[in-house]
C-alpha cells in the first residue's frame, strides 16, 4: 500500500478521518492539501483530480483514486483490525458509518460549517442554528446511549466505524457550539481515541 497521495481539506472532518486512520496505521504517505474556496481546489476540479467533485481523495501508486472519506476508510482498513472480516461485525461497522454519513454529518458537521464560512453565513438564521442544535444533540444522545454499554462503536476494539465518527464528534463543541458535557460516554470514547498511539489531531497537518 506503499506511494499512497492524499487530496486533503485540512479543516475538514471528512478529509481528517483519512489523514487519522493513515497515522495509526503508521503509513506513510504524501499529503496534497486544499482548502475550502481556494484557487489550488478551483484548480484540482478544472483538472478532473476530484472525481465525485469533493475532497478527500486517496490516489494510489498506479493512478487509481478513491473518492469519499468513508470508502478511504474502507480501503485502508481492508486486512487489519480496523475493519473486521466477519460478514455481520463488517455489516454493523458498515452500518455506523452509513449513519455517519446519511445521519451525524449533514447536522454536526453542517452547523459548524455555517459558524466557519463567510459563504455560508447568510444561511445561518437564528432559526436554522436552533434546529441543527436541537438535532445533534438528539444525534449525540443516540451515540451515548450506545456507548454507555461498551467501550467502541462495533465489538471490543476501535474500528473504522470510530474513526468515521469520531472527526466531527471531537470538534462538535469548539466549532458547532454542541453541549458536550451532557454525554460522558462520548467525552470519554473521544478521550480513548486521542490517546492511541500514533494519534494525530485535526490541525496536525503533514508538510
Amino acid at each position: 500500500m506503499g506511494n499512497l497521495t492524499l487530496y486533503s481539506m485540512p479543516s475538514s472532518g471528512n478529509s481528517y478521518k483519512a489523514r487519522l486512520l493513515l497515522a495509526l496505521l503508521g503509513q506513510d504517505y504524501v499529503h496534497v492539501g486544499m482548502e475550502y474556496e481556494t484557487s489550488e481546489l478551483a484548480e484540482a476540479h478544472a483538472k478532473g483530480k476530484l472525481p465525485l467533485g469533493k475532497l478527500p481523495v486517496l490516489e494510489l501508486a498506479d493512478g487509481t483514486q478513491i473518492p469519499e472519506s468513508n470508502a478511504i476508510l474502507c480501503y485502508l482498513g481492508d486486512g487489519t483490525d480496523w475493519f473486521p472480516t466477519a460478514a455481520v461485525v463488517r455489516a454493523h461497522v458498515l452500518g455506523w458509518m452509513f449513519w455517519e454519513q446519511n445521519q451525524h454529518e449533514g447536522v454536526i458537521a453542517v452547523r459548524a460549517a455555517l459558524l466557519k464560512y463567510e459563504s455560508r453565513a447568510h444561511l445561518a438564521t437564528p432559526e436554522r442554528l436552533a434546529e441543527l442544535l436541537e438535532a445533534g444533540h438528539g444525534l449525540l444522545g443516540q451515540m451515548n446511549d450506545h456507548l454507555a454499554n461498551q467501550d467502541w462503536f462495533v465489538g471490543d476494539r476501535p474500528t473504522i466505524a470510530d474513526i468515521s465518527l469520531y472527526a466531527y464528534t471531537h470538534s462538535a463543541a469548539t466549532k458547532g457550539g454542541f453541549d458536550l458535557d451532557r454525554f460522558d460516554a462520548v467525552r470519554e470514547w473521544i478521550d480513548c481515541i486521542a490517546a492511541m498511539p500514533g494519534y494525530v489531531g485535526l490541525d496536525d497537518i503533514p508538510e
